[in-house]
């Protein structure tokens, strides 16, 4: 049997769209003679679709499309089709149809629902009460989708799940089994579950056919990676990470592929998916044009780059909106920057702006150099970018790093304005490795930013580490705290100073109430700040 495995990008919501192209890839499998096609996860609707679930216009919107696009299109191939359903009672269910020759065939309903981290399935859905298999020209396929095949893997407490579904099924002696997913990355997140689905493999002694969404919705980004394992646990087939593929692999011919050679992730795999989800976040929502601050320092300069590369050097404005204190050198330095990636670059000082708000607020006019001082100047900035995001069309990106916003080391309303925060899940110290490996060919981001100590420029010779600790430990004891959960004495126990450790997470804990005001954070760790980490506004826990 010839299965194709179709890596797609859908567009949440977007149900018709996502049907149409959903039929373009059955074409493609029947061209290439396959007996059956496979998509990933919720592929009609788009995954998460959040609350969408709950409007009946939504889910009858989605039953009218497969009916009226999807099924018409499956004469003599069968597909395996991520959708959502209601039963007779109204209850949803995140599941995955066989259809064939224009009929549903068989549906497997989703039995493990994640609710932790960024997962919220339990709100929408029920979990499947039957473990089955369906027989496809002499074929025995069990069909399981995403989280269904990480029992015993998932190390949240809400994950304790009562049901192996892959035991259960080869209970039933499939002779294959196939996995739709929707599975959100983070670095090391393609490590992990490839090497979860070998043990699977080498358990069970039958083929593994793992399908991946591709794309970035929202925060989430989708890295594809879509695989065929063979019965003894060999990565055999492989598509694209970061962008649609479509490969058709021969069942009967999987022992004699030479197994492939490990992909190893690195920095690269984060610059791939933060390029996917801006490229994503302005395309699904029909933007064209960013518009940000481009300061001289590190953070903005990757930021342009990105943003670059996502949309096309044309449709990036960067503007320098220098002040008294900033330094010849970051004007330049932009500058140079702009130049070599080809993207417009404007000059805009805030002088004059910034002398109003001291004649205002000052009785001599005279800078006090106090922290509102230093803040209207941010906040300056942010109404210039949005000015011409409103005049020219652009949407404003951010280029705040998660050190700054760990920390309340930024702006309400000035360099927190913008649409999305593009690097928002990056430490400083990988923002700067980052940049090395943009620059691993040729000089793109000029030297003296990567060089230069960082500082907000906002007062006479200003550096970040006048209010923060040293990144190079920061960053390790906020890694520590936001992603693994570590206490202050077990950080300390690593050789860090208690009460800096202690500190640290005060401050972190405190500054909450700025994160909830920050634009969306694209994803590339295994715990961002965002819908991943729900924490209280209003509290008063001391570490």
């Amino acid at each position: 049997m010839k299965i194709a495995l179709a890596q797609i990008n859908p567009v949440v919501g977007d149900i018709k769209h996502n049907c149409e192209k959903i039929v373009k890839y059955i074409e493609k499998a029947k061209k290439e003679k396959a007996d059956l096609v496979v998509f990933p996860e919720l592929s009609t609707v788009g995954y998460p679709p959040k609350d969408f679930l709950f409007v009946k216009d939504f889910i009858k919107t989605n039953e009218e499309m497969i009916n009226k696009i999807i099924l018409p299109a499956t004469d003599e191939i069968a597909v395996i089709l991520g959708t959502v359903r209601k039963d007779e009672n109204k209850n949803l269910y995140n599941s995955a149809f066989f259809v064939y020759n224009r009929k549903i065939i068989e549906i497997f309903d989703k039995t493990l629902l994640p609710n932790y981290d960024v997962f919220d399935e339990k709100r929408y859905f029920s979990p499947s009460s039957q473990i089955k298999t369906v027989e496809f020209k002499g074929v025995k396929v069990a069909v399981n989708i995403c989280e269904d095949a990480w029992k015993g893997y998932v190390f949240e407490p809400s994950a304790n799940y009562s049901v192996d579904v892959l035991e259960e099924q080869f209970k039933l002696k499939p002779d294959i089994f196939i996995n739709i997913s929707a599975s959100p990355y983070h670095l090391g997140k393609h490590r992990t579950r490839l090497g979860i689905m070998k043990e699977k493999t080498d358990k069970y002694g039958i083929p593994f056919v793992y399908v991946n969404q591709v794309g970035a919705n929202d925060e989430l980004i989708f890295d594809g990676n879509s695989f065929v394992l063979n019965e003894k646990g060999k990565e055999v087939i492989r598509l694209k990470g970061f962008e649609e593929d479509f490969k058709v692999v021969e069942l009967q011919n999987l022992e004699d592929f030479e197994e492939l050679p490990e992909l190893k992730e690195d920095i690269s795999w984060i610059y791939k998916a933060l390029v996917i989800g801006v490229r994503d976040y302005f395309h699904k929502l029909g933007f064209k044009k960013a518009v940000l601050g481009l300061s001289g320092g590190i953070d903005s300069a990757v930021v342009a780059v990105i943003a670059s590369e996502a949309l096309g050097k044309e449709n990036v404005l960067a503007i320098s909106m220098p002040s008294r204190y900033s330094s010849e050198g970051s004007v330049k330095d932009a500058e140079i920057l702009a130049k070599n990636l080809g993207i417009d670059f404007r000059v805009i000082p805030i002088e004059p702006v910034f002398k109003s708000y001291l004649s205002v607020f000052n009785k001599d006019g005279n800078a006090l150099g106090d922290v509102a001082e230093e803040n209207v100047q941010a906040r300056i900035r942010g109404n210039y970018l949005m000015f011409f995001a409103n005049r020219e069309g652009y949407v404003v990106l951010t280029t705040g790093n998660k050190s700054e916003l760990a920390m309340g080391y930024c702006t309400l309303y000035g360099d927190m304005s913008g649409s999305l925060a593009v690097i928002g899940d990056l430490y400083k110290t990988q923002v700067y490795e980052l940049a090395r490996y943009i620059n691993r060919e040729k000089e793109i981001i000029p030297v003296s930013i990567i060089k230069k100590v960082p500082s907000a420029e906002l007062r006479p010779n200003q550096k970040d580490e006048d209010s923060l600790p040293p990144y190079r430990i920061l960053d390790q004891v906020l890694k520590l705290y936001l992603e693994e959960n570590a206490s202050v004495e077990e950080i300390a126990e690593k050789g860090f100073d208690k009460d800096l450790v202690r500190h640290i997470i005060n401050t972190v804990n405190k500054n909450e109430y700025k994160r909830k005001q920050a634009p969306p954070v694209l994803r590339v760790s295994p715990k961002a700040f965002g819908t991943g980490r729900r924490m209280p506004i209003v509290q008063n826990f001391k570490a």
